[in-house]
């Protein structure tokens, strides 16, 4: 744990080796990423969402899994062996593949590939028989309030700015896992009922949402804890994480608006956490609740939490078992060889340079009438409040190809309280059980075609991408109303262009 100094430390200090911008740079970026105002035309660029590191875009379900445009034929090695580790297949301890053995005892997947199904969505289970490897449930407990709170926790918690102290489940931990390997009983099987919710919009038109009631069935290690809170999570889509990870800090908090100074109703908020590989606090960009600083830091608690793989930075071997799970903890694990940890330092090192480095393919039809349209509609609609089109990401040292590129995620990276609907009731860290990240748009038009199923948002209710527009609320309300009254021809023009996306 860090000493009191580390603590005011500037969130805004990079962990990337960057550069300094001029201040003459400074207002050649801000006319770069400035708001458009005309629709009659693509913006310049505009094609190439990543930047120079924008692919091709392929019309089979491989488009998520192309590398970096611009990487060199030598670090394009470093991604092929990298991709290797994100499909290899994890087996059980004791094993004779010693390179391969620790998974679980406890686990949600045997890869990071079983998941991210061609680095794209998961999905949701359709009926019994379809299992969940690409889903699980988070859970936390509150905290005991008479429990003295730490300074690291105090400080993550500071400002008034939402959140609540939680707790892993006594039993359960972080993360309710649905495998086990051989004599490990797994901890649950998801479940779901599903309610239809009809929505009337203008011009004659109806929407059927699907809202779901999700239910930790057959627990194998007895109840949760009392008020135990559960929060679905679909896999999300790989793409671009790189180039989100190299977008200056400064720039990502000067959209931030906690207390809505300027009254527009939207309120973003950043998510700040710890560390735990730099050892001090940085700010949250990855994740549903932008609960993970950094791409390494994300990959290393997936392999704990989803595949029980222990790594440099979280070493337990047995994953997310607890102390009262006594089976888990003390069958065999992976990690007494040379390796030290089940996956190495290189090896974690080659599946976070994996990805960094998958690429986002190149919009399609970007000049096309309905698409230009739909674009306008989804500025008119105030979606740019919180999908931020634009952003030029900081000159780096040592990583080429997210170095100083202009690119268009459509994301603010902060948290926003989305309402009633798609609340999880789930606080973390110092996101309320309301509060969101907002989701990069870059690629959503491919997501179906990757992932084979249309299953958007984070636990996946959205079939369609107007379904998920439907389900926006609290702060994004009234663009939501925005998009239920405009003409079937319009609303339809905005589909057409998340679809360009």
């Amino acid at each position: 744990m860090a000493s009191g100094p580390a603590l005011g430390r500037d969130i805004t200090a990079p962990f990337l080796d960057t550069v300094p911008r001029s201040t003459k740079e400074q207002k050649r970026i801000e006319g770069a990423v400035a708001p458009t105002t005309d629709f009659t035309a693509p913006e310049r660029f505009e094609t190439n969402p990543g930047g120079a590191a924008t692919t091709r875009a392929r019309t089979d379900a491989d488009a998520f899994s192309q590398s970096s445009a611009n990487i060199s034929f030598e670090r394009e090695l470093d991604f092929k062996v990298g991709n290797g580790l994100f499909k290899k297949l994890w087996v059980s301890s004791p094993s004779s593949t010693l390179a391969s053995d620790g998974l679980g005892p406890l686990y949600n997947a045997r890869s990071c590939q079983r998941c991210h199904l061609k680095d794209g969505r998961g999905h949701v289970p359709e009926g019994p028989d379809d299992d969940a490897v690409s889903m699980f449930l988070r859970i936390s407990v509150p905290a005991d309030e008479t429990e003295p709170m730490s300074e690291i926790e105090a400080f993550l918690l500071s400002a008034g700015q939402g959140g609540a102290r939680t707790r892993p489940d006594p039993v359960y931990g972080g993360q309710l896992q649905d495998f086990g390997v051989a004599g490990q009983v797994a901890e649950y099987k998801l479940g779901v009922d599903w309610e239809e919710v009809p929505v009337e919009m203008a011009g004659g038109e109806t929407a059927t949402l699907r809202k779901p009631t999700w239910r930790a069935d057959d627990l194998g290690y007895g109840p949760l804890a009392p008020g135990a809170m559960l929060s679905p999570r679909v896999a999300p889509q790989m793409i671009g994480l790189g180039l989100l990870e190299a977008i200056p800090a400064q720039d990502i908090l000067a959209h931030a608006d906690p207390d809505d100074a300027d009254g527009d109703g939207i309120s973003g908020k950043p998510q700040i956490v710890w560390s735990f590989e730099h050892d001090r606090p940085l700010l949250g960009r990855f994740g549903y609740k932008a609960g993970a600083p950094t791409i390494r830091e994300q990959s290393a608690a997936a392999f704990s939490g989803d595949i029980g793989i222990s790594t440099p930075i979280f070493g337990d071997p047995w994953g997310d078992c607890t102390e009262a799970e006594t089976a888990c903890r003390s069958a065999p694990h992976g990690d007494g060889d040379a390796r030290g940890t089940e996956i190495d330092s290189e090896g974690l090192e080659l599946v976070t340079f994996y990805s960094r480095n998958l690429a986002v393919p190149e919009r399609r039809q970007v000049g096309a009438p309905d698409v230009l349209r739909g674009k306008q509609v989804f500025y008119e609609a105030n979606c740019t409040a919180c999908h931020i089109p634009k952003f030029v990401t900081a000159r780096l040292k040592d990583q080429p190809e997210q170095s100083f590129q202009l690119i268009w995620p459509y994301t603010d990276l902060l948290l926003h309280d989305m309402g009633e609907g798609l609340a999880d009731n789930r606080p973390e860290g110092r996101a309320t059980g309301q509060e969101w990240r907002t989701a990069p748009l870059w690629g959503i038009g491919l997501a179906r075609q990757v992932s084979g199923n249309s299953s958007y948002l984070h636990d996946g209710r959205a079939r369609s991408l107007l379904e998920a527009v439907l389900w926006h609320g609290g702060e994004a309300q009234a663009a939501r109303d925005h998009v239920v009254g405009l003409p079937p021809e319009d609303r339809a023009a905005l589909v057409t262009y998340l679809e360009s996306l």
